[in-house]
């Protein structure tokens, strides 16, 4: 999320590279390197090669969200101890199965609710609470400077 952030916050500016990011967010290199390659692949970022290349975002700020970011790096968002299996106890689901597959889908409407646009907003507010689309009147939706 951190490189991502970082990307967002440098949108329209060119290619950022990803020793930039390293460098800027104290991320391994290598780690970096895997993470694009599949944030690339599944149409998130574009990488641009040669002398000023570097990565930029395939779509706007607003239409990537945390969930989209997190599928991409094929992290799981899952609170059961069965990966959803229902298959906790015994073969069966444990009494509590239902409780954290309830869980699962709270947290993924969340991150799903929560946008690149929102996180990079909130960078140059006090605090830094996410603040929702839903909660932002249209012209901090459509004015926003890093929504180009």
């Amino acid at each position: 999320m951190t490189a991502m952030l970082d990307l967002a916050l440098r949108h329209g500016g060119g290619p950022v590279t990803l020793a930039g990011v390293s460098e800027r967010q104290r991320i391994s290199l290598s780690y970096l390197e895997q993470l694009f390659g599949k944030l690339r692949r599944c149409g998130l970022v574009e990488s641009v090669r040669g002398p000023g290349g570097g990565y930029y975002l395939a779509k706007e700020l607003a239409s990537i969200s945390v969930a989209d970011i997190i599928r991409a790096v094929d992290e799981p968002i899952d609170a059961t101890q069965c990966g959803g299996e229902g298959n906790c106890h015994d073969d069966h689901p444990c009494m509590t199965h239902d409780l954290w597959i309830n869980l699962n889908t709270k947290i993924l409407d969340y991150l799903q609710s929560v946008t690149l646009l929102q996180l990079a907003a909130n960078q140059s507010k006090p605090g830094g609470t996410v603040v929702h689309a839903a909660s932002l009147g249209a012209s901090e939706r459509t004015d926003h400077p890093l929504s180009i």
